[in-house]
């Protein structure tokens, strides 16, 4: 075995080491990257040739953490490792946003990067050593790739920033950022924020970036020690230079002139269409003995080189006129709507339409018991609030069916969770589900998830922090060109067409989340920075228009929102509460029809209670303190009688606590038995406690206390106990004779 590790290290000092010869060898490539006690397993394998007639790269990136990497057991039945979760595909994309653009753009092979983590101790976050690893199995293959990237967590902690963070490291910053990056330019960014100014991103780029610098200068040490650096030869485009310039010349100046019109999304589609279709029909009559095989591959070209030349025209139109493809300046916002309360049956409800932009969200507030369980291999918690994101093809005008949720409506939701999760208020008791459908998109559909989701907290009464908006951004910039041009609100073609999609999520006192993916090289900290502000503006006006709609949270919750009230009670009560077996929650929520749930934190007992109307929740309420309340001596209580002995009655005074109503105490008058008192089992009955044993803690009960002393009647006299006196010594009993051995027989007398 060829056995090569290769060692780089953090700002800290720790290290990460990746190791290539030993594992996964048939893999076209594969290393163990790790960090302290965390290792993960990447590997990367390629198609030799591309499936016939594929036009993108169809890359798949997967990402598994294994549950015996950190020694526990799967849940479920089978107890085996299912479908990825959605932590797990939020690692996939953030890998492959990454690599995606560095592979050839005419490489169209299917390729296959899997990471797999197979021991972690809970201190260093897996997550964030991913796409080193997967860049570092590219770096040891053959495989065409424009790399190498690594990727970094940068977290600013006190003030300063932090790269790769441990698990308890992150709970103390308020900046998370995911950063991909070649030695040269910033690829990716995901994180989220706590109300930061834009300066404080770029500082946290620029300390992310020069983390990853060493990273890449070492897969590309590994990959010449390897002799990988010179990759496989491929053609999987086959060209017809001939054919692109007639394309051009045909259908520039046609496509210019539709980029200039402003034309809403289907009307430009169709336009645009319509020219590819007249240059092929005009193609097809020029070239009338061509073969029909012949003449499909060369309309295939046509589309292709087409695509180049809409591609063009609309970046050039910007550029050079300042117009976009609906006509608007590159820093306008679209036309903005917005509607609260739309829905009468959910909690809260609103619509925020920016252009050809629509989501509709809805909130709804539940209980503890709506919370949601996250049981991954290094996180096991509880989540309170939830947004889920929902795009269904009719949102584009697509006929095709809606299956499962998909990676990038996890994605997409996921980033307007980030923007809005801080802004709750800390001490809310409801569980919080926004669920934002979009109805309509034409670019940006997570931000108006954001705006839409915003409006509807606040219509649901929940008194958020402060209002937050979002907005995507996007760049035009040609290689060798100084000319460049950021654009504010993009269209779904800019973003397609463009080679920037910046996404940020803020408050008007700072930055709550951001996305950003780049599609060209040498993207400048200058740019950025201009984009950055550009963005804070454009953020500012679409707040400012939602404002005007509901400008703050409403006072009260909607009369069909359930209601809950939390109380505290000591830790020694949470197990009086609930009952042997549950017996005593359940038998309070049956009796009252409340929701009851109880948590230990902190070293108490906290309890929250809801229920449709005040009533329901007092009544749960009541039963709760008095099973918590502490029974006092003298005190007169309403119990019932539980069983009935010879000697008096078991009577449950207290929920939970019983005591002895001797027949002495039933009554003035002397009693033989019970029964002739004409008390029964089931019977409700006033009692006082008298007194309650300092040993055993047994509580004593009377009745008679609480009746009118007949007239004349006289006490009688206990008899006292004689007097034991001294005790007798015990009489001498002499020695002990020995016992016989086992088999002997007994001595004779």
């Amino acid at each position: 075995m060829n056995v090569i590790t290769k060692t780089v290290e953090l700002p800290d000092g720790r290290t990460i080491s990746i190791e290539t010869g030993k594992l996964a060898k048939q893999a076209d490539g594969s290393v163990m990257l790790r960090m302290n006690n965390t290792m993960l397993l990447a590997t990367v394998c390629a198609a030799k040739d591309a499936v016939p007639g594929t036009d993108f790269m169809p890359l798949q990136v997967e990402y598994r953490e294994k549950y015996f990497a950190a020694g526990r057991f799967p849940g479920g039945f089978t107890k085996r490792e299912g479908k990825a979760n959605d932590d797990e595909i939020l690692t996939c994309r953030l890998v492959d946003r990454a690599l995606r653009p560095l592979f050839p753009s005419n490489y169209h092979a299917e390729v296959y990067v899997n990471v797999i983590l197979f021991s972690a101790d809970g201190v260093d976050m897996p997550d964030a050593l991913a796409g080193f690893a997967a860049s570092a199995a590219l770096a040891c293959s053959d495989i065409p790739f424009e790399g190498p990237i690594s990727e970094v967590r940068v977290a600013r902690i006190n003030g300063e920033f932090v790269i790769n963070p441990t698990f308890q490291q992150l709970k103390e910053a308020d900046m998370d950022l995911m950063v991909g990056a070649t030695e040269e330019n910033i690829m990716m960014v995901e994180g989220e924020m706590k109300e930061v100014q834009e300066t404080d991103l770029l500082a946290a780029l620029k300390a992310a970036h020069e983390a990853i610098k060493p990273m890449c200068r070492l897969q590309k040490e590994l990959s010449k020690e390897l002799g990988k650096d010179v990759k496989r030869e491929y053609c999987h485009e086959v060209n017809d230079d001939e054919l692109r310039e007639a394309v051009k010349e045909a259908c520039y100046q046609k496509a210019y002139d539709v980029t200039k019109q402003g034309l809403e999304k289907q009307a430009r589609a169709e336009a645009f269409e319509a020219i590819r279709e007249d240059f092929k029909a005009a193609y097809a009559e020029a070239h009338a003995d061509m073969a029909p095989e012949e003449l499909e591959e060369k309309n295939t070209l046509i589309d292709r080189y087409y695509h180049d030349v809409e591609k063009d025209a609309m970046r050039r139109c910007i550029l050079d006129e300042g117009i976009r493809l609906d006509g608007r300046k590159t820093t306008d916002i679209r036309p903005i709507w917005c509607e609260v309360s739309p829905l009468p049956g959910p909690h809260g409800s609103a619509i925020f339409t920016r252009g050809e932009t629509q989501s509709l969200a809805t909130c709804t507030l539940g209980t503890k018991l709506d919370e949601k369980l996250i049981d991954d291999v290094l996180v096991r918690e509880y989540q309170k609030f939830l947004l889920h994101y929902n795009f269904p093809p009719f949102s584009t005008g697509e006929a095709k069916a809606q299956r499962g949720v998909g990676r990038r409506e996890i994605g997409h939701g996921h980033l307007a969770w980030r923007g809005l999760k801080g802004q709750l208020p800390d001490d809310f008791p409801y569980t919080i589900r926004v669920v934002s459908d979009i109805l309509e998109s034409n670019g940006s559909s997570s931000m108006a998830s954001t705006c839409a989701g915003c409006l509807a907290l606040m219509d649901a009464g929940v008194p958020i922090k402060a209002p937050v908006s979002g907005i995507a951004m996007g760049l035009i910039k040609n290689p060798g060109e100084d000319k460049y041009a950021v654009l504010s609100d993009i269209l779904g073609d800019e973003d397609h067409l463009g080679d920037m999609d910046f996404k940020t999520t803020g408050t008007p006192n700072g930055l709550t989340a951001t996305q950003m993916d780049i599609k060209c090289d040498g993207l400048s900290y200058e740019i950025l920075e201009k984009a950055l502000m550009q963005a804070k503006a454009g953020r500012e006006h679409i707040l400012a228009e939602m404002m005007k709609t509901l400008d703050k949270p409403r006072p009260e919750l909607k009369p069909h929102v359930p209601r809950i009230e939390q109380m505290i009670i000591p830790k020694e009560f949470i197990g009086a509460v609930i009952g042997p077996g549950g017996k005593i929650i359940q038998g309070m929520q049956e009796e009252t029809g409340a929701t009851i749930a109880i948590d230990e934190e902190d070293g108490v007992g906290k309890i929250q209670v809801s229920g449709p109307n005040k009533d329901v929740i007092d009544a749960a309420i009541a039963k709760i303190k008095a099973i918590v309340a502490v029974p006092e001596i003298g005190e007169v209580y309403e119990g019932t009688i539980r069983s009935i002995m010879p000697y008096g009655c078991f009577v449950e005074f207290m929920p939970g606590k019983d005591g002895l109503l001797h027949i002495s105490e039933i009554d003035w008058k002397r009693l033989e038995t019970v029964e002739e008192s004409g008390l029964k089992e089931g019977d409700k009955v006033q009692v006082k406690l008298l007194e309650i044993d300092p040993k055993t803690g047994k509580f004593k009960l009377s009745r008679r206390a609480l009746l009118e002393k007949p007239e004349g009647y006289v006490e009688r006299e206990r008899r006292p106990r004689p007097e034991r006196g001294e005790r007798r010594p015990r009489p001498e009993r002499g020695e002990r004779r020995p016992r016989p051995e086992q088999g002997e027989a007994p001595a004779a007398e």
